[in-house]
C-alpha cells in the first residue's frame, strides 16, 4: 500500500510555488488596483475569492503533477529518470490510483473555479477547463505537448498570466496592464523552474522520444535559457516599476538567483540539478514575495 507520504512525495512539494507565487501577485495587484474601494469590498471578496484562487491553483498543480507522473509513468518515459520519487514508474503506486488521483485533484480545482464562477462570472468556466486540459495533455493524450517542447510556453501562459491576472480578475473583476506584466514575472519564474527540471531529464527524455525544449536546443542552450527567464523576471518587474516603483523590490530578490544560475551553469551531474530544482523553487517565492510587497506597499 502506498503511503501518505509517498503521495505527498509524488505531489512534488517543490514545484508548488509555482502555484502560489502567482496568487500572491495576483492579490497584491488587485491590492494596488482596489486602493479607495470600501472597506467591506477590501474585505471579504479578498479573503474569500483570494483563497479560492489559491485553492484552485494549488490544486491545478498537483493535478498536473500526478497526471504528469502517471502519463510518463506508462509510456515508460520515467523508467531510468533521476529526481524525486515517481509513483508509477517506481511501482510505488498503481497507474490507475495515480490516475485517479489526478482526476480527484482536477475535480477540487473544478469545485473552486465554480464557487468562483458563481461569484464573479461564468465565463470563468471555460477558462477552468482550458486549464485543466492543458494539465492533463502536457503528458497525457495522443499528442501531449509536453513532448513536442512546448511545456515551457504553457506554463508561461497558465502558470503565469492566467494564473496572475485571473486572480486579480476575481477579486477585482478587471484585467489590467499591471496584472499582465505581473503574470510576465511570475510566468518566467515558474519557466525557470520547468527549465531545470527538464535539463536534468535530458538523456532520458531523448531516449524516450520525449523532444522537451531542453531536448530540442541541447544541454549547453537550454542552460542559457534558464539564465535568460531570469532576464525575462528583471525586464518584466522594470516595466512594473514604470507604475508601481516600488515593485522594483523585486529586483533584490534576484539576488538569490545568482547561486542558482552558478549550480545550474556547471552541474554535471542529475543530484546537482535536483538540489539547483529546490534553489529555483526558493528563488521564486523570495522574488514573487518581495514584488509583492513592493506593489502593496507601492
Amino acid at each position: 500500500m502506498t503511503t501518505l507520504a509517498q503521495w505527498v512525495s509524488g505531489a512534488r512539494p517543490r514545484t508548488l510555488p509555482a502555484a502560489i507565487v502567482p496568487v500572491l501577485i495576483g492579490v497584491a495587484v488587485a491590492v494596488e488596483q482596489s486602493s479607495g474601494s470600501a472597506p467591506s469590498v477590501a474585505g471579504s471578496i479578498f479573503v474569500i475569492n483570494g483563497l479560492l484562487a489559491l485553492v484552485v491553483s494549488l490544486a491545478l498543480q498537483v493535478a498536473v503533477n500526478y497526471a504528469n507522473d502517471y502519463s510518463d509513468g506508462v509510456r515508460g518515459t520515467d523508467d531510468r529518470r533521476s529526481g524525486p520519487l515517481r509513483l508509477v514508474a517506481s511501482g510505488t503506486a498503481l497507474p490507475n490510483a495515480v490516475k485517479r488521483a489526478a482526476l480527484y485533484a482536477f475535480a477540487v480545482a473544478g469545485l473552486g473555479g465554480l464557487v468562483l464562477a458563481s461569484r464573479t462570472t461564468w465565463w470563468l468556466v471555460p477558462l477552468g477547463l482550458a486549464c485543466m486540459a492543458a494539465g492533463w495533455t502536457y503528458t497525457g493524450g495522443p499528442r501531449p505537448y509536453g513532448y513536442a517542447g512546448l511545456g515551457e510556453l504553457f506554463v508561461f501562459v497558465f502558470f503565469g498570466l492566467i494564473a496572475t491576472a485571473g486572480t486579480t480578475f476575481v477579486i477585482v473583476e478587471d484585467v489590467s496592464r499591471l496584472s499582465l506584466v505581473a503574470g510576465c514575472v511570475a510566468g518566467f519564474l515558474a519557466t525557470a523552474l520547468l527549465v531545470v527540471n527538464n535539463i536534468r531529464d535530458i538523456a532520458t527524455d531523448r531516449e524516450s522520444g520525449k523532444r522537451t525544449l531542453a531536448v530540442r536546443l541541447g544541454d549547453r542552450r537550454a542552460r542559457i535559457g534558464y539564465v535568460l527567464c531570469y532576464v525575462g523576471v528583471a525586464v518584466s518587474v522594470a516595466a512594473a516599476a514604470l507604475e508601481v516603483p516600488l515593485a522594483v523590490i523585486g529586483l533584490v530578490g534576484l539576488l538569490a538567483a545568482l547561486p542558482a544560475i552558478s549550480t545550474v551553469r556547471s552541474a554535471a551531474s542529475a543530484s546537482e540539478l535536483v538540489r539547483a530544482l529546490g534553489m529555483t523553487a526558493r528563488v521564486q517565492v523570495v522574488v514573487g514575495a518581495l514584488f509583492a510587497l513592493g506593489i502593496i506597499v507601492g
